[in-house]
């Protein structure tokens, strides 16, 4: 089967986010839906570490295997299953699904009040743009994975409390670029949280305003992002693509 570009872009951002040390041993998952079908998409293989992920790698969860591949944890991890298959199906606008436990973001979840306020350009980029989900109930088989859904409604991001990250996006880069950005965020809060001074928080009028001028971006930021990790990529550790 030709290897699409789709794969190609799913596949280098798992080689990025080693590279930025963002993954977590061979757990952590992301996927991408296929454009124009009905529900299919790709999803990385149990096992494999981030740093090693090639686009053949990536396993196509359709319909009529999704319920078979729920039996094989050794092909596509049980919670990956459940909560991106869900995600995808519950979540019109989940077109693509990043989900880590990154340092920063998953210390964020940590705390009693998760809240990123917008003390930077980064952090505004996300202001009142996160899901909360705070019932931390286990890890993500069926039950926690459609409470996750609900939680994420409307909205791009969800910070699971005591668990990790989730982002979304229409497309890979718009994903990832979340993803990326969101980890700064939480570096930055925690940084300057660790400094025991008063933080300087923008006016819910700046923060709004900046909120929306990174959804309004007069360029497709998050493509060129992609385009030169791959780029990069192409270089360096160019069997990403096979």
């Amino acid at each position: 089967m030709k290897i699409t570009e789709l794969q190609k872009d799913l596949a280098a951002t798992f080689r990025w986010t080693a590279r930025l040390n963002m993954n977590e041993g061979v757990a952590n998952h992301f996927s991408a839906c296929v454009p124009g079908s009905s529900g299919e998409f790709y999803v990385n293989k149990a096992g494999i570490h981030f740093s090693q992920i090639k686009a053949s790698d990536l396993i196509l969860v359709t319909n009529d295997n999704i319920e078979d591949l729920k039996t094989k944890p050794d092909v596509v991890d049980a919670t990956a299953i459940s909560i991106h298959g869900t995600i995808h199906q519950k979540v019109p606008h989940a077109k693509c699904i990043f989900h880590v436990h990154s340092k920063y973001a998953t210390a964020l979840s940590t705390l009693k009040d998760p809240t990123l306020p917008p003390i930077d350009q980064n952090t505004m980029r996300f202001y009142n743009r996160v899901s909360l989900y705070d019932e931390y109930g286990g890890m993500g088989f069926e039950e926690e994975s459609l409470k996750m859904a609900a939680a994420l409604g409307n909205k791009q991001n969800l910070l699971m409390a005591n668990h990790g990250i989730l982002t979304t996006g229409e497309t890979i880069s718009d994903g990832f670029d979340a993803l990326y950005y969101f980890e700064r965020s939480a570096e930055t809060y925690l940084t300057a949280l660790a400094t025991g001074k008063e933080l300087n928080i923008a006016s819910h009028e700046v923060a709004e305003k900046t909120a929306q001028e990174w959804s309004d971006y007069p360029s497709d930021n998050g493509r060129a992002h992609l385009d030169q990790i791959r780029l990069i990529l192409d270089k360096e550790e160019p069997d990403y693509k096979n």
